[in-house]
């Protein structure tokens, strides 16, 4: 079983914030207390537990947030699932002046 890298609190925050939820709302969907979730958001100890980090990136994940972990370039971070078909963009024979941007 692989292991899941951990999430920091502020990808926590920036997932959250992607979906419009509250931290009211983020409490009520995992069966955790506002504290509990303000806890996991704020940065230092003391901090939420893993079960409660884990419950809460569950959720997220479960309303379209994957979390990025860092690269040798660019820290961690969080983007929305794409949903809805690919885009395949527009054939050579649809091309007009008409679609020309």
């Amino acid at each position: 079983m692989m292991q899941e890298r951990p999430v920091t609190s502020a990808q926590l925050r920036a997932g959250r914030a992607l979906l419009g939820l509250s931290q009211a709302v983020l409490a009520g969907c995992t069966c955790l207390s506002i504290v509990t979730v303000q806890r996991a958001e704020a940065e230092g100890d003391p901090g939420a537990s893993e079960a409660a980090v884990a419950a809460i990136r569950v959720a997220l994940e479960d309303q379209g947030v994957i979390f990025l972990e860092a690269d040798g370039r660019e820290g961690p971070g969080v983007r929305l699932r794409h949903s809805g078909p690919p885009d395949e963009g527009l054939r050579p024979d649809q091309l007009t002046s008409d679609n020309d941007i």
